[in-house]
């Protein structure tokens, strides 16, 4: 039995319904497991860090995002004492060499990082850079218009789709040898924000346009769900990639034997997600 936090979420999700599909117990937790509309043959459990007996008696594998992990560690010896034996960390590529360490988002993940390397557990850590499914934030403007208005139109990344991590999990979970192991994970092609939200208008069959604003007036109508004090930190970030070739794996290839999907395909699979 694998538990997968964070069940609901874009790699969450992808990841149940690949063990699920594979034929493998999966206990999805959830916190509104009534609303969850995972897959028939999930187990989806309310996810209560408070009762650990329900969350991972019977599991050996856990998936787990960085905000499901905790500060104290509490979750992680819960998940030791049940029987619980390997981790999947889902963090973030801004851990590597050379970062700087004071970023937000690297001290939460890097956090995280630690706590799991201390909890006695096997661990793997999957550091993907950009989502491609960061492109929805613009649905709601490209549902009403052709115009997205955001910051740096010229920012590059590799943008990786959410299922190719749920398939480097997968084997990450499942086969032998991933223990200790870092991914870094990218999608296969350098894309801008422009050519992203091109790409979208090409799937739609309408002609998008980026509107670039300056990064002082991005705030909660741009990113509704990001915290102030993680905001300004995301927005250094992607200042830090216009006009700069992004890092560029092969892992999710070398692992899973097949190739990273561009954003084109990303966008494709998600173009219900635009329509208005």
């Amino acid at each position: 039995m694998i538990a997968v936090t964070g069940a609901t979420g874009n790699v969450g999700r992808a990841l149940v319904e690949r063990l699920v599909a594979a034929g493998r117990p999966v206990r999805a937790l959830t916190r509104d497991p009534e609303r969850a509309a995972l897959p028939a043959g999930a187990e989806v459990v309310r996810f209560q860090p408070d009762d650990p007996a329900a969350l991972f008696t019977g599991t050996t594998g856990l998936f787990l995002y960085v905000q499901a992990a905790g500060e104290s560690g509490a979750l992680l010896k819960a998940a030791r004492e049940a029987g619980v034996r390997h981790v999947v960390l889902l963090s973030s590529g801004i851990v590597r060499d050379g970062a700087d360490e004071t970023h937000p988002i690297h001290v939460m993940h890097a956090g995280a990082e630690r706590r799991i390397r201390d909890s006695g557990l096997a661990w793997t850590f999957l550091r993907p850079n950009a989502f491609a499914a960061n492109a929805l934030q613009w649905a709601p403007q490209i549902r009403a218009g052709n115009a997205v208005r955001g910051v740096f139109a010229d920012a590059l990344t590799a943008p990786i789709h959410e299922d190719d991590i749920a398939a480097v999990a997968e084997r990450a979970l499942l086969d032998p040898g991933h223990e200790g192991a870092v991914h870094r994970l990218t999608g296969p092609e350098a894309v801008t924000n422009a050519e992203q939200v091109a790409a979208i208008g090409r799937v739609l069959g309408r002609d998008l346009a980026f509107v670039e604003i300056p990064p002082g007036q991005a705030g909660p109508e741009l990113y509704p769900h990001m915290p102030p004090r993680l905001l300004q930190g995301l927005l250094k970030t992607f200042e830090s990639t216009v006009g700069v070739r992004p890092e560029i794996t092969h892992t999710v290839e070398e692992i899973t034997g097949t190739p990273a999907r561009p954003f084109a395909r990303w966008a494709e699979d998600h173009r219900a997600d635009f329509l208005g």
